[in-house]
């Protein structure tokens, strides 16, 4: 668990990875799959990217080149833009508050135990401080279109009213949940 993630935010998100925890044993690595465990509570609205980095930047290691240096800064710039890559069912009055990125490989944050070796990923916890997270019933996610290789999203989350699981597969975009 983040140490930077603010307390209403860190019981309901961690409910959530617990849950995640134990209905997927391992950790799962398939390029083009990105995993998302959204907590909604009285505050904030938490968002868990769990991704392989060969479907953020096609690669997954240390950039070797230029050009990959320069894919890897893109993407990473796109991440921390992240109230661009996830617009919030209005109704809630949400402002992006905090970006915390960690991608061994890229070279911040510390490597895992138990990561195979050539299987980097990239695991950020994005946080967006709302008026009234709770009337939210939907986000839009950007992530098909900033970062082509992905093409399935599997989301998990969890609300006061209930937990509900979702994917997400290309052209869809709008995660959405609770009664419409």
């Amino acid at each position: 668990m983040n140490r930077f993630l603010p307390r209403a935010a860190a019981a309901p998100l961690l409910a959530l990875c617990l849950l995640n925890a134990q209905a997927q044993p391992g950790h799962a690595h398939v390029h083009g799959q990105v995993k998302l465990d959204v907590a909604i509570d009285v505050q904030a609205i938490t968002i868990h990217v769990d991704a392989p980095l060969d479907s953020i930047v096609g690669f997954e290691r240390a950039p070797r080149t230029d050009a990959e240096r320069k894919t890897a800064q893109q993407a990473l710039a796109q991440l921390r833009t992240a109230g661009k890559l996830f617009t919030i069912d209005p109704v809630a009055a949400c402002t992006l508050s905090q970006v915390d990125l960690d991608a061994p490989a890229l070279g911040f944050g510390e490597a895992r135990p138990g990561q195979a070796a050539g299987h980097g990923d990239l695991e950020g916890n994005i946080v967006f401080e709302c008026r009234s997270p709770v009337l939210a019933r939907y986000i839009d996610v950007g992530l098909f279109d900033a970062f082509p290789a992905i093409r399935q999203i599997d989301v998990q989350i969890a609300t006061p009213d209930g937990q509900y699981q979702r994917t997400l597969k290309r052209p869809s975009s709008r995660l959405s949940w609770g009664r419409q």
